[in-house]
Parts: structure tokens; C-alpha cells; sequence
């Protein structure tokens, strides 16, 4: 069993950065892949980024490649996105996922088996 809780969500005008904190409980976190969503009003919930159980090997939708970042911290129980250059497009719930199949996580959200509860970010232009 895997709770996640985000953190980190907030209002930032375009341009600028924020970073968000997902925080695991559960023995087994570090056997997970972890992965980021987002979820824009009126849009389905669409793949930001995932990292390896180990910490390589990030990847990244096109739309935010070069702009986030993501780290976990398997000691803490966490992981981290990093967005810069933020975007009013990039304004949406986003949310955390664990999931131990790389094919759900990447390409089937649907199949992935935990998500935290979402944390918004507002980007004004």
C-alpha cells in the first residue's frame, strides 16, 4: 500500500518556477516507478514525467521537456517536480502516481495503481 500526498501547488505569473513535492508512505516505495500527471479544466489527464525506481532514466512529455525536472528521494519517501519557464498552458491540477509497471504508468494512466489527491498550479500570463 502506497499513499502519496502533493505539495507545492500555487498561483505564479508566467515565466517563473515552482517546484512540487510529492511525499510516499508505505515500506515499499522505492520499488515503484513515480510518475507526474497534470489535468487542465475541461481536458482529460494527460503524462507530464516518471522516474525509475532507482532514480534514472527521467522522461518527459514533449510539451514540458527541457522545462521540468524531476528527483525522488527514496531515503525521505519522495519525489519532486521542478517546472521552470512556466506557461499559462502549463496551468492544471497536477498530479503524483506510483505505479510499478512502466507500460501503465507511461502509456496507460488508467492501470496505474496509486495517485495522490492533485495540487493546483496556476500560471498567469
Amino acid at each position: 500500500q502506497v499513499q502519496l500526498v502533493e505539495s507545492g501547488g500555487g498561483l505564479v505569473q508566467a515565466g517563473g518556477s515552482l517546484r512540487l513535492s510529492c511525499a510516499g508512505s508505505g515500506r515499499t516505495f522505492n520499488l515503484y516507478y513515480m510518475g507526474w500527471f497534470r489535468q487542465a479544466p475541461g481536458k482529460e489527464r494527460e503524462f507530464v514525467g516518471l522516474i525509475s525506481w532507482s532514480g534514472g532514466s527521467p522522461e518527459y512529455a514533449d510539451s514540458v521537456k527541457g522545462r521540468f525536472t524531476i528527483s525522488r528521494d527514496n531515503a525521505k519517501n519522495t519525489v519532486s517536480l521542478q517546472l521552470n519557464s512556466l506557461k499559462p498552458e502549463d496551468t492544471a491540477v497536477y498530479y503524483c502516481a506510483a505505479e510499478q509497471s512502466y507500460g501503465s504508468i507511461r502509456y496507460d494512466p488508467g492501470g496505474v495503481e496509486y495517485w495522490g489527491k492533485g495540487a493546483l498550479v496556476t500560471v498567469s500570463s
